[in-house]
């Protein structure tokens, strides 16, 4: 079992920043590459970023690359989502989750993860 709880959501308003964390527990942060993604209201959850097990793979989809940063600090076993430039089409639910894999790589398809955070809410106002 691994545990996941998801903080820095909030309302902000175009063009501002904020930083999402994930902190993990029950298994080592090692053992598992991460990702965040995020559900807006009628649309289907989406990879946003994606990064392996020791961070030095990252993948991030099209519509947020050269905006978001994900990081992961193992002394604190947390991942952590750096939003810039933020735009109202980024208003989401955003979740994030592990994924075991032999591979050493990420994952981009949320059937590859196996556990998940509850979520928090990220409002962009224009």
């Amino acid at each position: 079992q691994v545990q996941l709880v998801e903080s820095g959501g909030g309302l902000v308003q175009a063009g501002g920043s904020l930083r999402l964390s994930c902190a993990t527990s029950g298994r080592p942060f090692s053992s598992y590459a991460m990702g965040w993604f995020r559900q807006a209201p009628g649309k289907e959850r989406e990879i946003v970023a994606a990064i392996n097990w020791n961070g030095g793979n990252t993948y991030y989809v099209d519509s947020v690359k050269g905006r978001f940063t994900i990081s992961r600090d193992h002394a604190k076993s947390t991942v952590y989502l750096q939003m810039n430039s933020l735009k109202p089409e980024d208003t989401a639910v955003y979740y994030c989750a592990v994924a075991f894999h032999p591979s050493g790589s990420y994952y981009t398809t949320s059937s590859e993860y196996t556990y998940w955070g509850q979520g928090t809410q990220v409002t962009v106002s224009s």
